[in-house]
């Protein structure tokens, strides 16, 4: 009996995509953000960035507070995640997030406002260190997304 091979999978398999490119998902509770293709992406991980080309092994990783950068040709776009998860699998970069801001539409004056609150808040128990540690994390990512 012959065997039958799909040749456009293979081809798929073999070129590490349709055309070589990934296809990135951000998803929050509410809503899909953005669902496009690119040539690059950078994740903000709890513990350091991680670029993402083209066949990438797979990974899963627990984001952080910080830029998610995604290059398509000459046009990066970036956005503040707000912590979350990323799956990296067969070209497809799946971000799930609490939040996701397109850096243009961050109020630049609303976040500054946010890190005041969040240095000035009291912290004597080791869940309220920890609450405020986030707060001023969180605060100051989303600055550093505005400012660049």
């Amino acid at each position: 009996m012959a065997e039958v091979v799909d040749v456009g999978v293979e081809k798929k398999k073999a070129s590490g995509g349709v055309d070589g490119r990934l296809q990135i998902v951000v998803v929050t509770p509410e809503r899909t953000v953005l669902e496009q293709e690119a040539d690059f992406v950078a994740l903000p991980l709890y513990d350091g960035e991680l670029g993402v080309l083209p066949g990438r092994a797979p990974v899963i990783g627990r984001l952080g507070y910080g830029e998610l950068r995604i290059r398509s040709g000459d046009t990066t776009h970036r956005y503040f995640v707000d912590g979350g998860f990323a799956q990296i699998r067969d070209n497809v970069v799946t971000v799930l997030t609490g939040r996701a801001v397109a850096a243009e539409r961050i109020d630049a004056a609303a976040a500054a406002a946010d890190l005041e609150k969040a240095e000035k808040a009291r912290a004597l128990t080791p869940d309220e260190v920890a609450a405020k540690a986030r707060g001023v994390a969180r605060a100051r990512a989303m600055l550093r997304v505005k400012s660049h």
